[in-house]
């Protein structure tokens, strides 16, 4: 009897990722150590720093430019288990935001310049008439002094205005005391909500994150999934088996996120969101693969290259492993 190949798994504990995390869903041929590590910016400063796992959850930003700057350490499959709209995570000060070209000139806080988050958020703030170049971005941690993370990242290939908060307060401390503007990235400040003059720049950002997706048809992926090249090159097999069993995985969770009759997530009005889900992307919101993605994956390479983080505009199908799909079930 032949035995599986052990492979070690990191990623956050979505419920995409439950049946799979559980044994519930096996991937073929694989003995699957799932790791949970709830942080992903840990997943990515450990995969990418230290090679820890053999695949992992990751920044889609930070694979690309990697990817476009000639490294191959790791391949991607098309599963992207974060995807987030961004309209709702740029907190301003309102005595001197009103309008996203009030940004124009201004300081702006950002956990990490390269990520996800904040490249989707530029690229936002773009349409709305911002200068990116006229903004100086203040890089560090949103809740603490210091960094976010103990990132890897690659330079900026033209000169960006980013300093690093030196100031021994937080990005959210800075925010509320009036010495910057404006903060984006992945999270919300804390002084938001307590802060009488730190609002939401798009406070109706449900209705904007709706038009936005009726006009453009992109829902932002945050991040991806890889794996590490030599054992992909070993056991190219290893690319279709996790893809097919991540699907399968996020099927249950959708599936199971549909049943009525007794909520599966502490949502009051979780039937309410359900069919506000079916009417603006119809039944599945998170599809995996890359022809289902493709003008998001392609708008975000487009971001990336106008923001200088790559010097080319790379294939969107040249990222990713080739899977097969299943065709059916017996």
């Amino acid at each position: 009897m032949t035995s599986a190949l052990p492979l070690t798994f990191a990623c956050a504990g979505y419920d995409r990722m439950l049946a799979l995390s559980t044994g519930e869903v096996k991937p073929e041929g694989l003995a699957l150590n799932f790791i949970t590590i709830n942080h992903p910016r840990d997943v990515f400063d450990r995969m990418i720093g230290g090679r820890e796992f053999d695949a992992s959850e990751m920044s889609m930003s930070e694979y690309t430019t990697r990817f476009a700057a000639g490294e191959r350490d790791f391949i991607a499959i098309p599963v992207f288990p974060s995807r987030a709209f961004r309209h709702s995570f740029i907190a301003v000060n309102d005595r001197t935001v009103h309008s996203p070209k009030d940004l124009n000139g201004k300081r702006v806080g950002v956990q990490l310049y390269t990520m996800t988050a904040a490249v989707w958020i530029r690229g936002l703030l773009q349409q709305h008439g911002v200068d990116l170049a006229s903004i100086e971005w203040v890089e560090g941690a949103m809740e603490t002094p210091g960094a976010h993370g103990k990132p890897t990242v690659l330079p900026v290939r033209k000169p960006v205005t980013i300093s690093r908060n030196t100031s021994g307060k937080s990005l959210s401390q800075l925010l509320e005391d009036g010495e910057i503007d404006a903060t984006i990235g992945a999270d919300l400040p804390p002084c938001f909500g307590k802060a009488a003059h730190v609002k939401r720049l798009f406070p109706d950002f449900k209705a904007v994150e709706k038009q936005y997706y009726k006009e453009h048809g992109i829902f932002p992926i945050m991040h991806t999934v890889v794996i590490r090249r030599e054992l992909y090159d070993k056991y190219p097999f290893v690319a279709t088996s996790l893809y097919n069993a991540l699907n399968e995985s996020k099927d249950l969770a959708l599936n199971r996120m549909r049943f009525m009759g007794a909520l599966r997530y502490m949502l009051p009005w979780l039937p309410a969101e359900i069919d506000d889900i079916d009417e603006v992307f119809g039944h599945d919101p998170w599809p995996y693969g890359v022809e289902a993605n493709r003008k998001t994956l392609t708008a975000l390479v487009q971001c990336l290259y106008d923001q200088s983080m790559i010097e080319k505009v790379v294939s969107v199908d040249e990222l990713f492993a080739p899977v097969r799909g299943n065709n059916w079930k017996i």
